[in-house]
C-alpha cells in the first residue's frame, strides 16, 4: 500500500506531468484562462488517463512487446511488435477522448462550447501519450499503471486548476506592461514547478 501511495505522490507532485516534464503545455496555457474550463478539462484528462494507462499496458504486455504473443502460440514467442506502441496508444487515447467528447456534449453543452477545439485535442495531448510511454519504460505492472495513470491525470488537474485560479487573481493586479500575458504565465509556471518539487523531500 505504501508503495502505491508513494507512486501516487511522486506522479502528482514531484514528477508532475506538466510542471516537471512540461508535457501538455499547449492546453495547459490556453485553457487555464478560466477556472470553469480548467476544471472541465482537468476532469476529462483524469478520466482519459485513468482508462488509457492500464488499457495501453495490457495492449503492450499481451500483444506488442517481444514474446507477448506466446500465449497464443509458442511459434509467435519471437515476434516483437513494440514498434506499434505509438500507433496503438494513440488509437486507444483517441477512442477514449471521443467518448468523453460525446458525454460532455450531451450533458454540458456550455462546457463543451467553452472547451472548443481543446477537447478533441486531448487525443494528441502529449501528457496523456507520455504517461503511457512512461509506464512501459518504467516497467510498471497493471496496478501500478492504473495508479500512475490516475495520479498523473490528477497532477494535470491540480496544476491547471491552480494556474487558472492564479491567472484569475492576476487580472486584478497591477502587473508591469512588459510582463503581461504569456510572459507572466511562464514565470508563474516555473514558480509552481519549483513549489511542487519541494515534495521530493517526503519519505513514505
Amino acid at each position: 500500500m505504501e508503495h502505491y501511495l508513494s507512486l501516487a505522490v511522486k506522479a502528482i507532485f514531484v514528477e508532475n506531468i506538466v510542471l516537471a516534464y512540461f508535457l501538455g503545455m499547449c492546453s495547459f496555457l490556453a485553457v487555464s484562462r478560466r477556472v470553469e474550463t480548467a476544471l472541465g478539462l482537468g476532469f476529462a484528462v483524469i478520466f482519459v488517463m485513468s482508462i488509457t494507462a492500464p488499457t495501453n499496458w495490457l495492449i503492450h504486455e499481451y500483444l506488442l512487446k517481444e514474446g507477448a504473443l506466446s500465449w497464443i502460440s509458442e511459434s509467435l514467442a519471437s515476434v516483437d511488435l513494440s514498434f506499434l506502441n505509438f500507433l496503438s496508444f494513440i488509437a486507444v487515447i483517441a477512442a477514449m477522448v471521443q467518448l468523453v467528447e460525446m458525454v460532455i456534449d450531451k450533458y454540458s453543452q456550455k462546457l463543451y462550447t467553452a472547451l472548443g477545439i481543446f477537447l478533441p485535442l486531448i487525443a494528441v495531448n502529449c501528457a496523456i501519450l507520455g504517461s503511457s510511454l512512461f509506464l512501459v519504460e518504467r516497467e510498471y505492472n497493471l496496478t501500478e499503471s492504473a495508479v500512475f495513470g490516475f495520479s498523473a491525470g490528477f497532477g494535470f488537474f491540480l496544476a491547471i486548476t491552480a494556474m487558472s485560479a492564479i491567472r484569475t487573481k492576476l487580472r486584478y493586479s497591477n502587473v508591469p506592461e512588459g510582463l503581461r500575458g504569456l510572459g507572466l504565465t511562464m514565470l508563474v509556471t516555473g514558480l509552481m514547478a519549483m513549489a511542487f518539487m519541494s515534495f521530493s523531500g517526503i519519505s513514505l
